[in-house]
């Protein structure tokens, strides 16, 4: 029988080199499609810190700030300049992670370079930020960094911290008795100003928004490392004798440009056809320059005191019902006489009865009777080592439970340290004991302070380490009746159930 054979009996022969060349060819292909996700799997996670403002309260701030900014701010309200920046704006939003809150973008009609943003959504940029860059894609780094500080919640955190540390105790209690975003900025003196504790930013939070912004420009397909030009540009003006008011509210990190940089090598460096300029903003560039110069400065920026007229003192609440509900947060569930009321900013609460808080004769609503419950975050410890975060206070064995009970110490010291700063007349009458909240290790410690009611009142802190920061517990009464209403805070205690 005759042999059959193929045709090209040398196509035959290759065969398998070219089902090899074949296979490779796909696999380049398959990784040429999968390498630009595992390229930025290495980008830095960033997630908003503890704050006891919702996300809805924050457009709520930023609505209501905005109001005030743009009374003392001379806008330079050009319909063209500001649609131009509205649809950068925009464009570089839609790329933000978290809280899609509603941005709004506008020019203020001042050649110092400088930019800022209001919780929830509203942005500034002053005339000289676009006059001073190079190209659009170095203005869209600026966009984007003040974008960041919304998404990552920066000023209503900066005002939670404060408000955890720098009020008296009795008013805080009111705050974070009161629903109203109003009366929390007017009594954490949140109204807009250049040092509003809105805008007073640590250096932890300039790299997250210099993160993150990079982040966001890198996804909107800009040349990332426009931003760390841009930040070098304005950083060799500043050093050079010509001050740059940028650096005034955005205290300037160590590295900073090495950090964009390091930001942009995780993302899988730079990319291919990014966006570097516009004509769009070489025409807007030219407009504004051709505009008339901003008028002289006036008055310097002036923050309203604010007030909150409560009721009067009034009489002892009634006692605490013998019957309970349950209220719960992210942090905690606990129960409380029915014939209370508890009221919600975030993660923090106050609970009181009808008639527990009242008016401290300047305005302020102050806590006489009730429980406060908030987030502290402590500093280092002595040796350097953070006294928070994943891990905090955790290990096995008696000598963990021993360090953990140390560092629960060390941070409930810095708690009273920094209350004791805000209540002049408070002083420790029962030191720290051992005891435990539903299973956890807690720090039992009382306190003596002024009663807003006149006198002195009791207050029992109760500490315990999470990795959000140091919970903590305040019950509240004046001395005459603490005894009283001990049973009651008691029983609250035992109720309570840490939200794993």
């Amino acid at each position: 029988m005759d042999r059959k054979y193929p045709r090209d009996r040398a196509a035959h022969r290759v065969g398998p080199v070219g089902q090899s060349l074949r296979w490779a060819l796909t696999l380049v292909m398959t990784w040429a499609l999968v390498w630009p996700p595992l390229a930025q799997a290495d980008r830095t996670q960033l997630k908003p810190g503890w704050n006891m403002f919702s996300a809805q309260q924050d457009i709520e701030v930023g609505q209501q700030v905005s109001k005030e900014a743009e009374q003392q701010l001379r806008m330079l309200n050009d319909r063209r300049v500001d649609n131009y920046l509205n649809n950068l704006g925009r464009k570089l939003a839609g790329k933000a992670p978290g809280e899609k809150y509603p941005y709004q973008f506008k020019v203020v009609n001042d050649r110092a370079i400088n930019a800022f943003a209001l919780p929830g959504g509203p942005v500034y940029i002053n005339r000289g930020i676009i006059e001073a860059a190079d190209n659009e894609a170095q203005l869209a780094g600026v966009i984007a960094h003040e974008i960041s500080h919304v998404a990552l919640r920066h000023g209503t955190n900066q005002a939670s911290k404060a408000s955890a540390a720098q009020l008296p105790l009795a008013i805080l209690g009111g705050l974070l008795g009161s629903n109203s975003v109003g009366a929390t900025l007017a009594q954490l003196g949140a109204s807009f100003a250049v040092n509003s504790i809105l805008l007073k930013y640590s250096r932890t939070a300039e790299t997250q928004a210099d993160t993150m912004g990079t982040q966001i420009l890198y996804d909107s397909s800009y040349d990332a490392r426009a931003m760390a030009q841009f930040f070098e540009k304005i950083q060799a003006q500043d050093q050079g004798g010509q001050p740059v008011e940028f650096f005034s509210n955005h205290p300037n990190p160590d590295n900073r440009i090495q950090n964009v940089n390091q930001e942009i090598d995780n993302l899988g460096g730079a990319r291919r056809g990014y966006n570097t300029n516009s004509r769009e903003f070489d025409d807007i560039k030219r407009y504004v320059r051709s505009l008339p110069t901003p008028p002289a400065q006036g008055q310097p920026l002036q923050a309203d005191s604010g007030r909150n007229d409560g009721g009067g003192q009034g009489s002892r609440p009634e006692w605490p019902s013998n019957r309970s509900v349950s209220v719960e947060n992210s942090l905690l569930r606990m129960n409380h006489p029915d014939n209370w009321q508890a009221y919600g900013q975030g993660d923090a609460m106050t609970i009181t009865p009808r008639g527990g808080m009242v008016d401290d004769g300047n305005g302020n609503q102050a806590l006489a009777y009730g429980v406060i419950v908030n987030i502290y975050e402590p500093h280092q410890d002595r040796y350097g080592q953070q006294l928070q975060g994943p891990g905090y206070g955790q290990g096995s064995g008696q000598g963990s439970r021993q360090d953990s009970h140390a560092l629960l110490d060390q941070a409930t010291d810095q708690l009273i340290q920094e209350l004791r700063q805000s209540n002049r007349n408070m002083r420790v009458v029962r030191p720290h004991e051992d005891i435990s909240v539903n299973g956890s290790a807690a720090t039992s410690t009382y306190l003596s302070n002024d009663s807003p009611l006149g006198g002195r009142e009791t207050n029992w802190l109760v500490t315990l380490q999470r990795p959000e920061g140091l919970l903590f517990l305040v019950f509240t009464a004046p001395d005459r009746d603490f005894q009283s209403y001990e049973r009651a805070f008691q029983q609250m205690l035992y109720s309570v159930r840490i939200n794993r």
